[in-house]
């Protein structure tokens, strides 16, 4: 038995028994264990909490050998798709099986099949609404890049499935990406907050500094050095990366990394093309004595920046014979040596050395005056508010700074296109818009309203709900502030913790009422803008995205 294999089987065990209503009806035990598998992987790689990540479950019958999907958002044109399709062995706990052929051959032909706009496929009503959306945005010019994730408690696929791959990708070149994902994976991660004390070779001379109870060296580093430690030590080196890697995240960047590395003519220029590593750790330590090429000791050191480089480094040189790429490549190292009472400075470099890439900025912002005031005066309404991705914890009692920031922008800010395809931008461009003058109550009963509304599309009350439901929580959800506050005969300046439990009990009492007139609201607005006539899901798709209803609903700003 492989000890990580029994590991993620425990776990799989523990989300059947606590949670049976995210895994499908019956008595079938290996149908729940595979879809919480599925679920357990979904939530380690998109780094999600498990109730989002059983959002995204799409096994059953019509599925398209899809068992999970994520659209991400729209970025210069292009967006992200990750399926996952998985393969859970319940008796075999070796470790040693192989992603089945089969699995790879129908990865491959889902792939054909999901992103043509115009090709007919019968699919169940979990995965019909996301494949249209993805297809709706395929014909507005947007670029979709597909991250295939092939889950499994066993081994990778074998060198007969890799052929398929490798044929499939003359196809569509750099926009798809087939990843293996397994119980080695999904425990490595989980490890990452162990401590990594290591040894670091530098070529060439390096600068070391004093600079306010706090150290500077700033030095080259060979990427094979770089190899070696990501090979010993992996993402456990990411755990402060605002990114994670997690080896999964491919973009232009990883890309060009990855050919400048193979190209024997540019290689040895690589350290003047790449933006190099940011390092921060509790101390280190060298040689003085000598001149240049100096092995320093770190403890408890963390790659802040340059992930991406790192990964694709190690990935490029494990994917090569020997001697065949990156022989006279460096990269620049710098290095902090820094107290763990510089806990927010290092969340200041992290972001400052970070801003070359757009990123999440949660947890960036998770130490300012709002959102503590904020942490705060839900507590003191019963609840408990999460500033940063990595304090985990759920429940209905837990509100996180990211569902405040999507529910306030859609309801109070009238923004629903907004608080579902600009997620990236809630804590970036769009934060000041979100959070400026929001007050606890405020924030807590949107983000109430909001999750009732979720609810209700994902387990429909009704046995016909209307087409838009998938695409419509955000304006539901407006509506219904809306009608509230005319209800209760305040504006949104007067929410507060004064009338908080008022409003709520109010909503409580009449969110049928509310929903159903919502649900009218929107059916009367799409006839306005399409007549009669049917209105495919595709076209759905983009209204909502588009923010189109707006104007016929009157919410506009």
């Amino acid at each position: 038995m492989n000890i990580n294999a029994s590991i993620i089987d425990q776990r799989v065990t523990g989300i059947i028994e606590e949670h049976p209503e995210w895994l499908p009806v019956g008595n079938d035990l290996n149908k729940k264990k595979s879809a919480a598998f599925v679920q357990l992987c979904i939530s380690t790689c998109l780094e999600i909490s498990m109730e989002d990540a059983a959002d995204l479950i799409t096994e059953g019958g019509n599925d398209a050998g899809v068992d999970g999907l994520h659209v991400g958002e729209v970025e210069d044109g292009e967006f992200l798709v990750t399926i996952f399709q998985g393969k859970y062995k319940v008796k075999d706990l070796s470790g040693e099986a192989n992603f089945p052929e089969n699995g790879v051959q129908k990865a491959v032909d889902t792939v054909q099949v999901l992103f043509d706009p115009y090709r007919k496929a019968a699919l169940n009503k979990k995965i019909e609404p996301k494949i249209e959306e993805i297809r709706s945005l395929i014909r507005d010019a947007f670029i979709p890049n597909v991250r295939v994730i092939l889950c499994n408690n066993g081994a990778k696929w074998t060198d007969q499935a890799n052929n398929w791959i490798d044929e499939a990708k003359k196809d569509y070149g750099d926009k798809v990406d087939f990843v293996h994902f397994n119980h080695d994976t999904i425990v490595n991660i989980l490890q990452r907050s162990k401590k990594v004390d290591t040894t670091l070779t530098l070529s060439g001379q390096a600068i070391v500094e004093d600079m306010n109870y706090m150290r500077v060296l700033v030095g080259r580093v060979s990427v094979h050095e770089i190899h070696r430690l990501f090979n010993d030590h992996g993402d456990k080196l990411l755990e402060r990366n605002i990114r994670r890697y997690l080896g999964l995240h491919t973009n232009r960047v990883n890309t060009a990394i990855h050919e400048t590395l193979c190209d024997q003519q540019r290689s040895d220029k690589f350290y003047f093309y790449n933006n190099g590593i940011t390092v921060v750790c509790d101390k280190f330590d060298y040689n003085a004595f000598q001149k240049s090429d100096y092995k320093v000791q770190l403890k408890n050191m963390q790659v802040i920046n340059g992930g991406q480089t790192c990964k694709t480094i190690q990935e490029t040189l494990n994917s090569v014979l020997p001697g065949m790429a990156g022989e006279s490549a460096y990269v620049m190292l710098r290095v902090y040596q820094l107290a763990e009472t510089h806990k927010d400075f290092i969340q200041d470099i992290t972001y400052a050395t970070n801003s070359q890439n757009p990123v999440d900025l949660r947890d960036l912002r998770s130490n300012d005056q709002i959102q503590k005031q904020l942490e705060i005066g839900i507590s003191d309404l019963g609840y408990t508010y999460k500033r940063q991705r990595e304090e985990g914890g759920s429940g209905s009692s837990v509100i996180t700074s990211s569902i405040v920031a999507e529910s306030v922008l859609a309801i109070w800010r009238l923004r629903p296109h907004q608080a579902k395809f600009r997620r990236k931008e809630h804590f970036g461009k769009l934060y000041d818009d979100i959070f400026k003058n929001l007050n606890a109550a405020q924030a807590l009963l949107a983000v109430l309203i909001f999750r009732t509304v979720e609810n209700e599309r994902k387990r429909p009350s009704s046995e016909s709900p209307p087409a838009f439901l998938p695409y419509a929580s955000h304006y539901i959800s407006m509506l219904i502030g809306k009608k509230l506050l005319a209800d209760m005969a305040v504006s949104v300046q007067e929410v507060s913790h004064r009338n908080f439990h008022d409003l709520y009990q109010r909503y409580t009492e009449k969110q049928t009422e509310y929903h159903e007139q919502a649900v009218n609201d929107l059916t009367d607005a799409l006839k306005s803008c399409y007549g009669d006539r049917e209105i495919s899901l595709q076209q759905l798709s983009a209204t909502f995205r588009r923010g189109d209803l707006l104007e016929m609903l009157g919410t506009h700003e």
